[in-house]
């Protein structure tokens, strides 16, 4: 695994958490990154998972949500209690995770912020997201991912 270290594979490895890294070659004119990486892995793209970052009511929250799904922001704001939610600009979701659009990861942000995980997460032994990095992906059990970032699941894939 060397040179494929990130914040969110160190958090695994200290962790102890069994997972798997995948590596591939990203393509900088991807329409979409998330269904590049299901595509690349040759996995359904409804078991790889991407990060979005929203603002609740002023507050950033992430929401991870299959690939070939829509962030529902009414069911996040109410996963978290709030009334209202937007999609976070760029620059404050980078900022808040240190990660760049597009290898977001839930894992290892830069500071640690509300995470809902859709249900579907649930129907596959593991799921697989963001390693921190375009290009790489995590591959661990949902029931892992939900327990390591205290997440909230609820119903937030549109």
């Amino acid at each position: 695994m060397a040179g494929k270290a990130t914040p969110a594979t160190a958090l695994l490895v200290k962790r102890g958490v069994q997972h798997q890294v995948h590596a591939y070659d990203h393509d900088p004119r991807a329409e979409s990154y998330g269904l590049e990486a299901a595509e690349a892995l040759g996995q359904p793209p409804e078991r790889v998972f991407k990060t979005l970052v929203a603002e609740v009511d002023g507050t950033l929250v992430v929401g991870v949500v299959p690939v070939t799904g829509q962030l529902d922001l009414k069911a996040l704001a109410a996963a978290v209690g709030g009334k209202k939610a937007k999609m976070a600009e760029v620059a404050a979701a980078e900022r808040a995770t240190g990660y760049v659009a597009g290898g977001i990861s839930p894992l290892g942000q830069k500071k640690r912020l509300p995470v809902v995980i859709d249900s579907s997460a649930t129907a596959f032994d593991t799921i697989y997201c963001s390693a921190g990095r375009r290009g790489l992906e995590i591959e661990l059990a949902a029931a892992d991912l939900v327990r390591l970032l205290d997440a909230v699941l609820a119903d937030i894939a549109g």
